[in-house]
């Protein structure tokens, strides 16, 4: 079993690289950031040297005798050095600002178009609201970060060093005395940043699972409200709520015991180093100066040192949350583009399974030994009862998951071995509950074509007999519809749905369930823009309501994942007792009823 310092590594040591890849973009930026953080430092070991020189004049010397242009010139080098950091804090937040905005923007970017890239099975075994928590901590950790990185370890470091080496030629001991602390508190802020790790990973795995919880409660509210559910998703999400208080608290109190830590070093060495400071005077070894000399240095570095706690937690925070997005970028994508992938070609629109097997991971088979010839321009109905593989079918179709045996060809060529989005570009997809953007009408029927024209997209609507209910909302195709479409009736997104592939004009067309949302008034306006839709185009439908595809060329009927039947409608209700006859039997009130209305 991996030990906790080995996980800790294990952790860090991807985030570092990812950053270091983003950051590699922007040299110059990066190399202008740390060369002003150590001028400035630089500078802040010279300025209390003439402030030192200055008191030790003014304490040695009669004030008649001092000579006002060396005390003058004293402040000037002062007043210029303090000048000099002023100029390097501005060049240093200017440039830190932009290098962060940058490469923030990189990573979120980065981020994006690889999570985009996930199988659709990832997706479904996901919370959208956790994914979406880890790409915004993944590029504001990089920020937490090199700040920290910036502001404190280097600010820290070449301050300890500026100041141990002056105090070194003032004495020995003095320099000795806190080098030797300084060492020390470094060391002991490291190993209890270390040993709280667990304790804020913790926190973060908890707050990342509160999140998920208040998306899935959200995202699933009328739900909640129909089934009067509310009291549950309280107790559901009061529970996760607990949990991340108890993990926060625990870290909350660790850095409480931390702090008092800190604060006692602190006063160790204040008052450590003025004992020594009182005994050299006394010796005649150092100077009244040499007293300031000492504060400045001894606060300045207090102040530095004491943020190496508090910075190494905020770090470590940040690893953790950086490394929950580069685990979904250290998942390779369950489906990919085979190696030389080639965009398909698609002339006539056949479409060719062999001997098809497909098994959920961990799960039954779904298919097995399905054998499926579609010729170019065929309309072809799937029917069979719930669990026969219908739009596993179709999802094997569009690679959204890659068959376990067997092979799916379009004109020839296999699916696996083209582009995927060559693959989905010569396919218009209507599927049984269309989800839609929370962006105008106009853009969700104009995604089925994204250089469309505003006609052309009013054409498809009115196709798909949608325009005169887009016409009569206050924006009309202005119109922003609400997350996944909520604004929008079943009949209404499923319209918009029909209206985008229309607009796409693919040269295959698979229609899940496409009118299962309809009204019968509608449904009937529906059939006759599906009609004109699906001329010249190869078909794949999905039905459970039978008299909408008995005109269609050939009917699968599906059992179990295989074949049980094909034919024409009226061929498959010629064979008595066969499972299309049951179907159309169980049915067949509601069709003499839709006939009459």
């Amino acid at each position: 079993m991996p030990s906790e310092g080995n996980t800790k590594v294990a952790r860090v040591w991807p985030v570092i690289r990812a950053y270091a890849k983003a950051a590699r973009r922007y040299p110059w930026l990066i190399g202008i950031v740390f060369l002003s953080g150590l001028v400035i430092e630089l500078l802040a070991i010279i300025a209390p040297l003439y402030l030192k020189r200055l008191i030790d004049i003014l304490a040695s010397e009669d004030p008649a005798t001092a000579t006002m242009s060396i005390l003058l010139g004293i402040i000037a080098m002062f007043a210029l050095v303090h000048f000099g950091k002023w100029a390097g804090n501005r060049i240093q937040v200017f440039s830190i600002n932009r290098v962060e905005m940058k490469i923030m923007a990189d990573l979120s970017n980065d981020a994006f178009r690889y999570l985009l890239g996930h199988s659709y099975d990832f997706f479904v075994s996901n919370f959208a609201g956790a994914l979406t928590r880890r790409v915004g901590r993944y590029s504001r950790a990089f920020e937490q970060i090199l700040d920290t990185l910036v502001y404190n370890f280097l600010s820290t470091t070449v301050f300890a060093f500026g100041a141990v080496f002056v105090l070194f030629q003032r004495s020995m001991l003095l320099g000795s005395i806190l080098l030797v602390w300084t060492i020390v508190f470094v060391a002991l802020q490291v190993l209890l940043a270390r040993w709280k790790q667990p304790l804020r990973t913790a926190r973060v795995e908890e707050d990342t699972r509160m999140m998920g919880a208040l998306s899935d409660a959200v995202s699933n509210q009328s739900t909640v409200t129909l089934f009067a559910a509310r009291k549950h998703e309280y107790s559901i999400f009061g529970r996760t709520v607990e949990r991340w208080r108890a993990a926060t608290m625990r870290s909350w109190n660790a850095d409480a015991w931390i702090a008092g830590f800190q604060a006692f070093f602190e006063l160790v060495i204040e008052v450590g180093l003025l004992v020594a400071a009182v005994v050299l005077w006394q010796r005649g070894l150092i100077t009244v100066g040499d007293f300031v000399l000492i504060q400045i240095y001894v606060i300045g570095l207090i102040d530095r040192v004491w943020g190496i706690g508090s910075s190494m937690r905020r770090i470590y925070e940040a690893f953790a949350d950086a490394y929950e997005m580069v685990e979904v970028f250290q998942k390779p994508h369950g489906i990919a583009d085979a190696p030389g992938a080639k965009p398909l070609s698609v002339k006539a629109g056949t479409i060719d399974m062999k001997d098809v097997g497909f098994t959920f991971t961990g799960g039954h088979p779904v298919l097995s030994g399905f054998t499926l010839d579609v010729n170019a321009g065929e309309k072809v109905a799937l029917v069979g009862p719930s669990g026969a593989g219908k739009s596993t079918v179709t999802k094997l179709l569009l690679r959204l998951y890659d068959v376990t045996e067997g092979s799916i060809g379009i004109d020839g060529q296999d699916i696996a071995k083209v582009t995927q989005d060559s693959l989905r570009e010569a396919i218009a997809f209507v599927p049984q509950e269309p989800i839609l953007f929370h962006r105008s009408l106009m853009d969700n029927i104009r995604y089925g074509r994204l250089e469309a024209t505003d006609e052309e997209v009013y054409e498809a609507a009115k196709k798909a007999r949608c325009h005169d209910f887009i016409s009569g909302f206050p924006l009309g195709y202005d119109t922003h519809v609400g997350e996944r479409g909520v604004k929008l009736s079943g009949g209404e997104r499923q319209r918009v749905a029909i209206a985008r592939a229309i607009l796409k004009n693919a040269p295959i067309l698979i229609l899940d369930e496409a009118t299962s949302s309809l009204d019968s008034e509608s449904e009937s306006l529906i059939q006759e823009a599906l009609k004109a839709l699906m001329e010249g185009k190869t078909v794949l439908v999905i039905a459970h309501r039978l008299s909408t595809i008995m005109h269609m060329d050939r009917i699968v009927v599906m059992e179990e994942g295989r074949i049980a039947a094909g034919g024409t409608h009226d061929e498959l209700l010629d064979h008595k007792g066969g499972l299309y006859h049951k179907l159309w039997s169980i049915q067949a009130g509601s069709f003499v009823a839709d006939t009459e209305a």
